[in-house]
């Protein structure tokens, strides 16, 4: 199979040898063949509705417009799954052939950054208290180890995808304005211990703000990697697709 030149951002439609965490040649088997392309859209698909199950006892106690921002996990998966879903259309063809415009660039860059910044957050809540979760089988291993898949699931999306400094800008805010409710509301994921809230009577406990402080990084971190991986759009109305 081809392989994009080195240096050349888009001469595949794809992300740079340098930038590339997967492999091109192993994103256009699984991007490009429709039995693999549909089977991570399911895949995505289910996760929405296993991380939806995993908040349904504390549901009732959220307000139900705030649900999209309690429930990062099942949103990063959706998110996903859309994006995957913008490939349906493209079956037969190679990924270079990918639709390419300013409303996928930010919604593939949103859900990158979604995928990524809740990875990382699971893995630092879970650890932040260690001794709560661990050796509970599925409560530490299977959620941290499903979890932490969304990274390289992400690194998918910069093989199809562009970004622009307007979906990163939007990417950033969203995040950080997550960050904002989830400590300053107190509507994070549930957890096995108590992190208080900013804007409570009691304030941030130091559980609290040490996985604030974590989780306003991980989502520059997770802006940032998105600015590293995607191409940039094109200007040229007759370079895009």
């Amino acid at each position: 199979m081809d392989e994009s030149p080195v240096g050349d951002e888009r001469a595949e439609g794809g992300a740079t040898d340098r930038h590339a965490v997967i492999p091109r040649r192993w994103a256009r088997y699984y991007l490009e063949n429709a039995p693999s392309l549909v089977w991570l859209v399911f895949a995505n698909v289910a996760g929405v509705f296993v991380g939806v199950f995993f908040y349904l006892e504390t549901l009732p106690e959220v307000e139900t417009l705030a649900w999209p921002i309690y429930m990062d996990s099942p949103v990063a998966t959706l998110l996903m799954a859309l994006a995957l879903a913008t490939l349906l259309p493209n079956l037969g063809r190679r990924l270079d052939a990918a639709p390419a415009n300013l409303v996928l660039a930010y919604l593939y860059t949103i859900s990158f950054v979604w995928l990524v910044e809740t990875g990382l957050w699971l893995a630092l809540a879970l650890n932040l208290q260690f001794g709560l979760y661990y050796p509970d089988v599925w409560r530490y291993f299977g959620v941290l180890v499903t979890h932490l898949l969304f990274i390289p699931e992400a690194y998918l999306l910069p093989h199809f995808g562009r970004t622009t400094p307007g979906a990163l800008g939007l990417a950033l805010a969203l995040a950080l304005g997550n960050d904002l409710v989830d400590y300053g509301f107190g509507l994070h994921p549930p957890l096995r211990y108590d992190t208080g809230a900013l804007f409570s009577a009691g304030g941030l406990t130091t559980s609290g703000v040490v996985l604030t402080v974590g989780s306003v990084a991980t989502s520059v971190v997770a802006v940032a990697l998105a600015a590293r991986a995607f191409p940039r759009l094109s200007t040229d109305p007759d370079a895009a697709q």
